[in-house]
């Protein structure tokens, strides 16, 4: 067996505290999830459960850190600066990956932002201008494959949408990729088999199409703030869907407390190994192991 390369996930911080927001700001859909932050997810989105949480992701010493979306809340523009500073202080491009989310894209007139702020955490090694969607970083035996998802949305839908031209370049990369002994990881911040018709991955049966042709060994999502293992049709082998809950929540109707996952990746032989330990905050804010299991 090869070395193993352990890849951290986390999710959904929603960085808290929200700032102060002005007026004007407020308008459309902004106005309906400032007031639902106030009356509601404040109490439950902590800064100091998130600082808990990544100080023992830290601790680990993973060799990579994957990041799928909703960094921030509203997209106001005050929020994308402690955002980068939060980020920064997780690591260098070189050490994190990020994708957006829904809340990242929240509404179309800062849409763009996320883009701008974290260039340098999803950006692609080929790419010398801007990041592009696919992106493909290569880290140790890993192949990272970012996708985004995030679109502005009406107020109370946080659905997800790809598009097609992003579903072709992707089944190009794919392609390009398959004869290549690395272990493939798509990371997207929804989830590909969604239930719900206000959240769910508008595009999802096509993405998962694009899988079942080219496959991939590992999948990773945000977005609905709860542990999920999901099993997709890939090329040759089923592929692990693994979403994570919120980083920065307090447990709360159904949804469990802030957690990540490692996932421990070797070669052994002809066939790659995968196994999922995750880790998650307890009443008294001590992070503990709370499940371990083999995917591949």
């Amino acid at each position: 067996m090869t070395d193993t390369f352990t890849l951290a996930h986390l999710s959904d911080p929603h960085l808290p505290p929200l700032p102060a927001a002005r007026l004007r700001d407020l308008a459309g859909k902004r106005a309906l999830g400032y007031i639902n932050w106030i009356r509601n997810r404040h109490k439950y989105h902590r800064r100091e459960v998130l600082d808990a949480l990544v100080a023992d992701m830290q601790a680990q010493r993973p060799d990579h850190i994957a990041v799928t979306g909703d960094l921030v809340n509203l997209a106001l523009e005050a929020e994308f600066t402690p955002a980068q500073a939060w980020l920064e202080s997780i690591g260098t491009p070189q050490q994190v990956t990020v994708v957006p989310g829904n809340h990242d894209a929240y509404v179309r007139a800062t849409r763009h932002h996320f883009g701008g702020t974290f260039e340098k955490y999803l950006k692609g090694d080929a790419e010398v201008d801007g990041p592009r969607f696919p992106f493909l970083r290569r880290r140790g035996p890993l192949a990272l494959i970012g996708v985004s998802s995030a679109v502005p949305t009406l107020p109370l839908m946080a659905t997800g949408r790809l598009g097609r031209a992003q579903l072709d370049a992707l089944e190009r990369q794919l392609a390009q990729l398959r004869p290549e002994e690395m272990f493939r990881v798509l990371l997207v911040h929804h989830p590909l088999n969604a239930t719900s018709r206000m959240k769910r991955l508008t595009d999802s049966k096509a993405l998962r199409a694009v899988l079942k042709r080219h496959g991939v060994e590992l999948v990773l999502h945000g977005h609905d703030h709860i542990h999920s293992t999901m099993w997709i049709e890939g090329a040759d082998h089923q592929i692990p869907a693994v979403g994570v809950p919120s980083a920065s929540a307090l447990a709360h109707r159904h949804y469990p407390a802030a957690a990540y996952n490692l996932f421990s990746i070797a070669r052994d032989g002809d066939r790659w190994r995968c196994v999922q330990t995750v880790r998650a905050i307890d009443a008294d804010f001590k992070v503990k192991q709370i499940k371990q299991a083999t995917l591949l």
